[in-house]
């Protein structure tokens, strides 16, 4: 995956953004160091990029990297706890990573269209049309089930583990589906998106 000086210097402006969050949690055992949370999510997302997606151009890995930069600062607490109040809190988020990773994109010599397209990535313009964004949705959907699902369902009800692995796999590409059994997880995990799949394939049948 080639890199050039300015995406070099753009992920290192985004990381440390990210280095700033105040909350962290040790990587490979309780006993190692804690980083940074979104420091962590956005090298993950880097990582899986470079794993799923190889070829994937310099706009996609600035998404990729940027897709929560700074998401400490709007906190979930600052907006109604139910579902209207979630998905406000959802847009806001997108707005300010978009904002802020175009603002770094400008300061490291990327034109205008360079940051638009980035910004219509991390809004969720077009998902499932445009390529570039559907990249960085199963790039996100890749990495919650590889490192965040496993430590969702110990505090959840497998029901609700089922359901929300359930409103995942379609956000997804048939090439990300395929790269999931790729990805080391655990057993428990492995059952709970095959009866998401069951639980989705019955909805279709009702609806048809």
């Amino acid at each position: 995956m080639p890199h050039s000086s300015n995406l070099e210097a753009v992920f290192d402006a985004i990381d440390e953004a990210n280095a700033a969050d105040p909350r962290s949690a040790p990587v490979g055992g309780e006993d190692m160091a804690a980083i940074p949370l979104e420091l962590i999510y956005g090298l993950r997302m880097s990582d899986m990029c470079a794993a799923f997606a190889p070829d994937a151009d310099e706009l996609i890995q600035i998404a990729a990297r940027g897709q929560h930069i700074e998401r400490w600062v709007i906190p979930r607490d600052d907006y109604p706890r139910d579902r209207p109040g979630y998905h406000r809190w959802r847009n806001a988020l997108k707005k300010h990573h978009a904002k802020r990773v175009s603002e770094i994109m400008t300061a490291h010599g990327y034109d205008d269209e360079a940051c638009e397209t980035v910004s219509n990535i991390l809004l969720k313009k077009n998902l499932k049309r445009d390529p570039r964004t559907q990249a960085v949705e199963d790039l996100a959907c890749l990495v919650f089930l590889k490192y965040y699902a496993e430590d969702f369902a110990k505090g959840h009800t497998s029901e609700k583990v089922i359901n929300i692995i359930a409103k995942t796999l379609p956000k997804m590409s048939a090439e990300s589906h395929d790269f999931v059994g790729t990805l080391d997880l655990a057993d428990s995990l492995i059952a709970a998106i095959e009866a998401a799949k069951v639980k989705l394939a019955a909805q279709a049948g009702s609806v048809r």
